[in-house]
C-alpha cells in the first residue's frame, strides 16, 4: 500500500495520497488503465479505512488510559467522601464545599479556556510549541494573581457567614497552582502525555487530600482540616503535572514574553473560555443557589450526593484529553465526518460505562449515601436526580467539544441559554424542594442542552451525531428491571445484590448484542 505522509500530531498516514489517485484518472481511459483507476481508488480506500483505524486505535488507548485513570479516582475519592463526611460532619463539609466551589470559579475564569484551546493553539504551527505553552502559563498566572487579591481582600466570598471566614483567606493562594497544573496538562495532551494527568489528578491529588484530612482531623487544627488537606492535595498535583511539562516540552528558549501576542492568544480564546465558564458555571448554580436559601447542613449533603453523582461523569472526562487535539486537527484539515465519527464512536463508549454506573448508584441510592453517615441517607433522591444530570451531561458535552471547534459562538450562545433555564429553574423549585429542586433544574437544563448542540453540532458537520443506541436502552432496560426487584430487599443486601450485579449484567448483555469489533478495540490492548 502507499503510504502517506505521517501527521505531526499523530505520527498516521494522511490520506492526500488518495486524492492524487483521483486526480491521475480524470482522462477518458481504456480498459487496462481503467483496471489501474480502480486499484488506485481501492488503495485510496484501504489508506482512508486505515487513517479511521488508527484513529479509533489512538481514541482507544486514551481511553483506557484514562478509565484507568477514573478507577484509580473513585478508590481515593470514595475513601475520601466517607472518611471526611464522619470525621467532619455535614456542616464543615458544607462549608469547605462553598469555598472550593468559589475557588475553582476563579481559577476556571483565569484559565481563559486554555485547558480545551491550547490544542487548537499548537495545532496552528508556525511557532514553538515551548513557546505556545509559555505563553498559555504566563496568562494564566497573571489572570490567577488578580483573582486572588480579589478573594484575599474579600475572603467572606469563600465563607459566606463563616466567623473565621478572614483567618482563611489563605486559602484563596491556591488558584495559582490550579491554573498552572490545568495548562501544563492541557499542553501535555496535545502531545499525548495523558498518564501524566492520570497520575497527577487520579492518584497524587485525590490520595494526598484522603490522607491529609484524614490525619488533620485528629489534631488541633481539626477546624482548618479540610481547607489545609486540599491545599497540600493542589502543591501535590501541580508538581506533579509542571515538572512533566517541562520535561516534555524543554525550556523555552528564546521566548519572549509580549503582552499583545498574550492579548491576542486571550482574545481568540474568549469564545471557548466564556463556554468553558458557562458549563461550568451549570455544574455549580445548584450549589451556590442552594447556598443562598438553605444552611450548611444541606449544603454539605447536596455536596456528598454531588460528588458521588460526579464519578459518574469522571468517565465522559476520561476521554478528553486525547479526543480535543483529534477533532481539532479532523475539522481544520477539513475532515467534518472524520470528527463526527469520533464523537459518535466515543460517546457511545462513554454511555456504555456511565449508564450501568448510573443505575448501579442511583438505584439502592439511599443506602449508597447511608455510608456517609445516618444524616446523609435523606439524599436518595438527590443522588438519583444529580445522576440522571451526569447521563445528559455526557452528550451535551461531547457535542459540546465538537461545537467549539466548528461553532464556537453559536455553542456560547446555547451555552448561556442552558445556564439561564437552569438559573429560572433552580429559582422556582429550590426554595419549595431544596436540595431535589437544585439537582431536578441541573438535570433539565441539561437534557435541553444536550439536544440543541446535538442538532446542531450535525448541522455543522454535515454528518450524523448521535451517541445512542438501541442496545444501550435495552441492557440499560433488563439492568434497572434487575436492580428494581432488588430494592424490596433490606438496605445492605439490597447495595450488595444491586451494585454488581447490575454493572456485570449490563456488561454481558452490551458486550453481546452492543460492542461491534470497533467497539470492543477499547478493550483490547492488542487493537488499540
Amino acid at each position: 500500500m502507499t503510504s502517506g505522509t505521517p501527521s505531526a500530531a499523530t505520527g498516521i498516514p494522511g490520506p492526500h495520497h488518495a486524492s492524487r489517485c483521483f486526480r491521475r484518472t480524470r482522462k477518458p481511459v481504456s480498459s487496462p488503465r481503467t483496471s489501474g483507476a480502480a486499484s488506485c481508488r481501492k488503495r485510496g480506500a484501504d489508506a482512508r479505512a486505515m487513517v479511521m483505524n488508527e484513529a479509533a486505535g489512538s481514541l482507544a488507548r486514551g481511553g483506557r488510559t484514562n478509565f484507568a485513570g477514573f478507577l484509580l479516582r473513585l478508590a481515593a475519592r470514595f475513601p475520601f467522601l466517607v472518611l471526611a463526611a464522619r470525621l467532619y460532619g455535614a456542616e464543615e463539609l458544607g462549608y469547605f464545599a462553598y469555598a472550593v466551589m468559589v475557588v475553582e470559579f476563579v481559577a476556571a475564569l483565569a484559565t481563559l479556556g486554555l485547558k480545551r484551546g491550547l490544542s487548537a493553539e499548537m495545532a496552528r504551527g508556525g511557532r514553538d510549541e515551548r513557546h505556545v505553552l509559555a505563553d498559555g502559563w504566563l496568562l494564566g498566572l497573571a489572570l490567577a494573581a488578580l483573582g486572588t487579591a480579589v478573594l484575599w481582600l474579600f475572603p467572606g466570598l469563600m465563607f459566606p457567614g463563616l466567623e473565621r471566614a478572614g483567618a482563611a483567606r489563605g486559602f484563596a493562594l491556591i488558584v495559582p497552582a490550579i491554573v498552572m497544573a490545568d495548562i501544563s496538562l492541557a499542553g501535555l495532551a496535545f502531545r499525548h502525555r495523558i498518564e501524566v494527568a492520570v497520575r497527577a489528578r487520579s492518584v497524587i491529588e485525590p490520595w494526598v487530600l484522603t490522607i491529609a484530612a484524614t490525619l488533620l482531623a485528629f489534631t488541633a487544627a481539626k477546624q482548618w482540616g479540610l481547607l489545609i488537606a486540599y491545599w497540600l492535595s493542589l502543591l501535590a498535583a501541580v508538581t506533579a503535572s509542571v515538572l512533566p511539562a517541562v520535561r516534555e516540552f524543554g525550556w523555552p528558549d528564546g521566548w519572549r514574553p509580549s503582552v499583545g501576542r498574550m492579548a491576542w492568544m486571550g482574545w481568540r480564546n474568549l469564545p471557548l473560555a466564556g463556554a468553558d465558564l458557562v458549563e461550568w458555571s451549570t455544574r455549580r448554580l445548584d450549589l451556590f443557589i442552594l447556598g443562598r436559601f438553605a444552611g450548611p447542613q444541606e449544603v454539605g449533603l447536596y455536596y456528598v450526593a454531588q460528588q458521588v453523582a460526579s464519578l459518574a461523569g469522571k468517565i465522559r472526562v476520561s476521554f478528553d484529553p486525547i479526543l480535543a487535539p483529534m477533532l481539532s486537527k479532523a475539522v481544520k484539515e477539513g475532515r467534518p465526518h472524520e470528527a463526527a465519527a469520533h464523537l459518535n464512536q466515543v460517546g457511545f463508549w462513554v454511555l456504555s460505562f456511565q449508564l450501568p454506573v448510573v443505575l448501579a448508584l442511583g438505584l439502592p441510592g439511599e443506602g449508597v449515601l447511608g455510608l456517609f453517615g445516618p444524616e446523609f441517607a435523606v439524599g436518595g433522591l438527590v443522588l438519583a436526580l444529580l445522576l440522571c444530570a451526569e447521563l445528559a451531561a455526557a452528550g451535551s458535552s461531547l457535542a459540546e467539544m465538537g461545537l467549539i471547534y466548528t461553532r464556537p459562538k453559536v455553542n456560547l450562545v446555547v451555552a448561556a441559554a442552558t445556564l439561564a433555564l437552569q438559573a429560572l429553574l433552580s429559582l422556582l423549585l429550590v426554595p419549595k424542594f431544596g436540595g431535589a429542586g437544585a439537582a431536578g433544574a441541573l438535570m433539565l437544563a441539561l437534557v435541553a442542552g444536550a439536544v440543541a448542540r446535538q442538532l446542531l453540532l450535525g448541522r455543522a458537520l454535515g454528518a450524523s451525531v448521535g451517541m445512542w443506541r438501541w442496545s444501550l436502552l435495552g441492557a440499560g432496560a433488563v439492568a434497572f428491571a434487575f436492580g428494581w426487584a432488588a430494592r424490596a430487599l433490606p438496605e445492605l443486601p439490597q447495595m450488595i445484590l444491586t451494585i454488581p450485579g447490575v454493572l456485570l449484567l449490563f456488561a454481558a448483555l452490551i458486550w453481546r448484542f452492543g460492542y461491534a469489533p470497533a467497539d470492543r478495540a477499547l478493550l483490547r490492548r492488542g487493537h488499540g
